[in-house]
């Protein structure tokens, strides 16, 4: 089985990853395998991060199984993804206090509420594949546990069942 978790920076992937200890399967942290193993092609000093090679992570991970979790996982092949999402104006506080810039905590506020990571993670995999995880106001054990219902089998798909529009009127 291969469990793409996915969202937007600040959703709690690493954290609610870290905390589903009952699986007892492998867990890649892509961003820090990204980074530790090089496999990226250039870096965006207005947002200061690393352009993946994607190429590149496909082929350093292989055939992998387990659990894959970073905003870039959903461009992985994978048998069911997980989307985690966040209410955008948490979303952005999370991020400030995190050390953030105000304008990059805005701009993934901003794609949050336009759901630009689930729609990319439907496109690539399809509807029945896709998974969305609200972690607004949750621990992250509860998200974990959501997690595992997934990977278990005992959680039906769900794109499409959050709704932050909201936020872009405010």
């Amino acid at each position: 089985m291969r469990v793409a978790v996915t969202g937007t920076p600040g959703t709690g992937k690493t954290t609610a990853v870290t905390a589903a200890d009952s699986l007892s399967v492998p867990i890649v942290h892509l961003n820090e395998t990204i980074t530790t193993h090089e496999l990226w092609t250039e870096r965006d000093t207005d947002r200061d991060s690393l352009i993946a090679d994607l190429d590149a992570v496909r082929s350093h991970l292989g055939a992998w199984e387990g659990i894959v979790e970073s905003h870039l996982s959903h461009y992985l092949d994978a048998d069911r993804v997980i989307v985690l999402r966040c209410e955008p104006a948490t979303l952005e506080s999370r991020l400030l206090d995190r050390g953030e810039t105000p304008k990059k905590a805005r701009e993934n506020a901003e794609s949050e509420a336009l759901d630009v990571l689930l729609s990319e993670a439907v496109s690539q995999h399809g509807a029945e594949k896709v998974y969305e995880i609200d972690t607004t106001g949750k621990k992250p054990k509860e998200v974990a546990t959501e997690i595992e219902a997934v990977v278990t089998g005992t959680k039906e798909p769900s794109a499409g069942t959050v709704d932050f529009t909201q936020y872009l009127t405010q």
